[in-house]
C-alpha cells in the first residue's frame, strides 16, 4: 500500500447527493515513550484539539400517555388517595429528554453519533464545545444495525476531528474517551485498548468492537474514542455494567466502519448491505478435524431462493476467503458481505469435502430481505426486533429468555387491541418455538391463512394471544 506523506491529508469523498470532507491523520504513526526523567508524558495538546470536535446532543421525544394511565389518573379515588387536586389537568402527552454526545466530521456541520442517542426523537439540539448556543439539528440518516446516525447543523467553520485508522490499532495502545457524561460538560477519560474485534456482545447486528477500559458513562454515547494523537479511532457505543456506570468494559465502533456508514448515510440517507442468505457458525475443536483449513465460517443453513442457494452454496461449506479478504470466523464473513452493496459480484473461496472450490456470486439486498420479513409480520401495528444486549437491559429481559422482541406497538392498531405490549417477547407461535427472525418467518408462512396462537413472555409471565 502506498503511504501518504507525513502530513494532514484531506480525503474528499464525492457523494451522489452530498459531499463531506474528512480530515485524515497520518495512518502509521510511531509509538514513543518519554526519553528521560525530565520529561512529562502529556497528551494535553492532542486531547485539547479533539475536545473542540465533540458536541453535546439533547433530544426530546413526545409520547402519548397510555389509555390505562389516563383512566387511572382520572379516577377520583386514585386522585384523592395520592392528593392530586381535581383542578389539575392530566396532560395527554409527556416529553422525554435524553443526553448524548456527537463528533464533528466536517466544517459545514455534519456530525456522527449513536443511533440510540437520536432514535425516535422529535427534536435534536446540538451544543458546540465551550458554548451556550444551541443548534437545531436535521437527521440525515440512521442505521440501527450498526448503531450509527448522521445529523447536520446549519453552521460553518467548525473544527472537524482528525480521522485515524482502526486497522492499525494494537492491544495496549493508550486511548481517550471524549464526551459529555451525565451532562456535566466536555470530559476526557484515559485507558488502553483492551481487546479488538469483539463480537457476540449482543448490542448491534454488526459487531466488531474496540474494547477499552477508558471510562464510558451515560452521556458518553456517540462521543469519540481517540488515540494519543487525538485522532478518531472509534465512536463510543456501550458498556457492560451491573450498575449502569463504567466498570472498565466499554465498546466503541471502529472508525473504518464509521467512515463507510457515514458516507452511505450522507449520500443515500440509508445503508444498503449485501446479502447471500446463509446461517453461519465458527469452527470449533470438534469440527477442525473435518476440514483442511483451520479458520473460516461454516454455512449451517442456506435460505431457499437466496443468492447462496442460487449459486450453489451448501450446508457444511467452509468459507475461508472472500475476494482478497481472509475470513477467520463467522463475524468476519458477516462484516465483509455487509461491506459490499447489493448487486456487487464477489468471489468466495470455499472448502467442501476437503476440496477447494471457487464460487462467484452476485449479492442480493439485505434491506429487501428485511422488508419481505416485515411484510410477513403478524400485524402492521407491531415493530419487531432481535433480542440484543441493549434491549435486554432496557426491558429487563434475562439472558435465559429467547425469542423475538416486540419493540413497539402502534396506537389504535389491531395489535394493541389484541393486547400486545412493547417489551413482550414472542417465544412460540402455535407449536413452533421462536428463537430468531427466520423461525418467525417460517411459521408465519405455514399458518398464513388461519388464526394463530401467539405466546409471549412478559416479565416472566407467559401469555397467549390469538391473531388472524
Amino acid at each position: 500500500m502506498k503511504k501518504l506523506p507525513i502530513m494532514i491529508a484531506l480525503l474528499a469523498i464525492n457523494l451522489l447527493a452530498a459531499n463531506i470532507e474528512l480530515s485524515l491523520a497520518e495512518p502509521e504513526p510511531k509509538r514513543v515513550v518519554p526519553s528521560n526523567a525530565q520529561e512529562i508524558l502529556s497528551f494535553s495538546p492532542s486531547v485539547k484539539d479533539a475536545m473542540k470536535s465533540i458536541v453535546n446532543i439533547s433530544t426530546t421525544q413526545h409520547s402519548q400517555n397510555s389509555q390505562r394511565l389516563e383512566r387511572m389518573m382520572n379516577d377520583p379515588y386514585f386522585r384523592y388517595f395520592f392528593g392530586i387536586p381535581n383542578e389539575r389537568a392530566i396532560p395527554k402527552e409527556r416529553a422525554q429528554r435524553a443526553l448524548g454526545s456527537g463528533v464533528i466530521l466536517s466544517t459545514d456541520g455534519y456530525i456522527v453519533t449513536n443511533n440510540h442517542v437520536i432514535d425516535n426523537a422529535d427534536e435534536i439540539m446540538v451544543t458546540l464545545p465551550h458554548s451556550q448556543q444551541e443548534y437545531k439539528a436535521k437527521l440525515i440518516g440512521q442505521d440501527k444495525e450498526s448503531d450509527l446516525a448522521v445529523i447536520k447543523i446549519d453552521a460553518n467553520n467548525l473544527l472537524p476531528i482528525k480521522i485515524g485508522n482502526s486497522d492499525y490499532l494494537e492491544v495496549g495502545d493508550v486511548v481517550f474517551a471524549v464526551g459529555n457524561p451525565f451532562g456535566v460538560g466536555e470530559t476526557v477519560t484515559q485507558g488502553i485498548v483492551s481487546a479488538l474485534n469483539k463480537n457476540r456482545v449482543g448490542i448491534n447486528q454488526y459487531e466488531n468492537f474496540i474494547q477499552t477500559d477508558a471510562s464510558i458513562n451515560p452521556g458518553n454515547s456517540g462521543g469519540a474514542l481517540v488515540d494519543s494523537r487525538g485522532a478518531l479511532i472509534g465512536i463510543n457505543s456501550a458498556i457492560l455494567s451491573h450498575s449502569g456506570s463504567s466498570a472498565g468494559v466499554g465498546f466503541a465502533i471502529p472508525v473504518d466502519m464509521v467512515k463507510n456508514i457515514v458516507t452511505n448515510l450522507v449520500s443515500d440517507g440509508k445503508v444498503s448491505r449485501g446479502y447471500i442468505g446463509v446461517t453461519i457458525s465458527d469452527l470449533n475443536k470438534q469440527l477442525l478435524p473435518l476440514y483442511e483449513k483451520q479458520s473460516g465460517a461454516i454455512i449451517v443453513n442456506v435460505e431457499e431462493g437466496a443468492p447462496a442457494a442460487e449459486y450453489g452454496l451448501k450446508r457444511g461449506d467452509l468459507v475461508y476467503k472472500i475476494n482478497a479478504k481472509e475470513i477467520k470466523n463467522a463475524s468476519d464473513l458477516k462484516q465483509v458481505i455487509a461491506s459490499y452493496k447489493p448487486a456487487s459480484k464477489v468471489t468466495l473461496y470455499v472448502e467442501r469435502d476437503k476440496k477447494e472450490k471457487v464460487v462467484k456470486i452476485e449479492l442480493g439486498s439485505r434491506n429487501k430481505s428485511m422488508a419481505a420479513l416485515s411484510d410477513k409480520s403478524m400485524d402492521n401495528g407491531l415493530k419487531l426486533g432481535e433480542l440484543t444486549y441493549a434491549n435486554r437491559e432496557r426491558y429487563r429481559i434475562p439472558s435465559s429468555v429467547t425469542g423475538i422482541l416486540i419493540e413497539d406497538v402502534h396506537p389504535n392498531s389491531s395489535a394493541e387491541k389484541v393486547g400486545f405490549q412493547s417489551g413482550d417477547v414472542i417465544i412460540q407461535v402455535e407449536n413452533k418455538n421462536i428463537e430468531k427472525m427466520a423461525d418467525l418467518t417460517k411459521v408465519l408462512e405455514s399458518y398464513h391463512d388461519r388464526s394463530k396462537r401467539v405466546y409471549v413472555n412478559r416479565y416472566g409471565m407467559i401469555l397467549m394471544f390469538v391473531i388472524d
